[in-house]
């Protein structure tokens, strides 16, 4: 993470524009026994994220009046919710088998293997005034991302088990829905001005940009794009159907009306 928030351009040294970033190491083996139990452990962990996500709710409303006057956040807005999201990052990459290690129960944790940067730079005011408006697709994109995820995790869960890892395709998909969820969420606290992108992995770059780490930059081969592209299609089915489901019980409940009303 940057350590202050002086305004910094939003593009790197080669101009490129620069989006969030987050770092996981590649995957490697896990202890079956977390894996089998890995939701069941992290569930204090969801608690602690529930009330910080409470927290940085109301937070975020403050920052976003605060940026509409000075065109940036208050150091002390902006490092709280950057350590929230750190937090929220962190237990996300856990719970989604991406690495094996615990995440602590502590703000600063520079020797965690998942990490996030986030670049002070200066906002637009205009585009914090419709931010909640300019954020609706990349939200529903988000949306449609995870519940494809969650869909079929219980397969992933299954591999992990059986394999002690998940294999690169499944590693690569879930790290970029992650990230792009964490990019969302950067966008939405305005602590970044760049729009998310980057659901399917990132572009490659003819000057041959270094590796931090597995997810930086983030190379999804064809079978994790294949997998993105499914969590995106069951996404989408599960959203389908949950809203004929509704509108049938509306129907249903209104014809129950109709009928008792000509009954009586």
């Amino acid at each position: 993470m940057a350590a202050g928030w002086e305004p910094r351009p939003s593009a790197d040294a080669e101009g490129a524009e620069w989006r969030p970033a987050l770092d996981v190491p590649s995957p490697g083996r896990q202890r079956r026994w977390t894996v089998l139990l890995r939701w069941l452990l992290l569930l204090p962990q969801f608690i602690v994220v529930a009330v910080l996500s409470f927290a940085a709710f109301f937070v975020t409303m403050v920052a976003w009046f605060s940026a509409l006057i000075l065109g940036r956040l208050p150091e002390s807005i902006a490092s709280f919710l950057r350590s929230v999201l750190a937090y929220q990052t962190r237990v996300s990459a856990s719970a989604s088998l991406l690495v094996d290690r615990y995440p602590p129960f502590a703000f600063d944790a520079f020797d965690y293997p998942v990490r996030i940067e986030l670049r002070a730079t200066p906002l637009n005011r205009l585009a914090v005034l419709f931010r909640l408006i300019l954020m609706i697709p990349a939200a529903i994109v988000s949306s449609l991302a995870q519940t494809g995820w969650f869909a079929i995790s219980w397969v992933f869960w299954l591999i992990g088990i059986v394999l002690g890892r998940l294999p690169e395709p499944v590693f690569g998909a879930t790290a970029a829905v992650v990230r792009y969820r964490m990019r969302l969420a950067a966008y939405a606290m305005m602590l970044t001005p760049v729009y998310p992108k980057g659901l399917l992995g990132d572009t490659p770059d003819p000057a041959g940009q270094p590796s931090y780490s597995a997810t930086r930059p983030l190379r999804l081969s064809t079978g994790a794009q294949v997998l993105v592209w499914l969590f995106l299609f069951l996404g989408l089915a599960g959203h389908v159907t949950s809203g004929s489901i509704d509108y049938d019980d509306s129907r249903d409940d209104h014809t129950e009306v109709s009928a008792e009303r000509g009954a009586g």
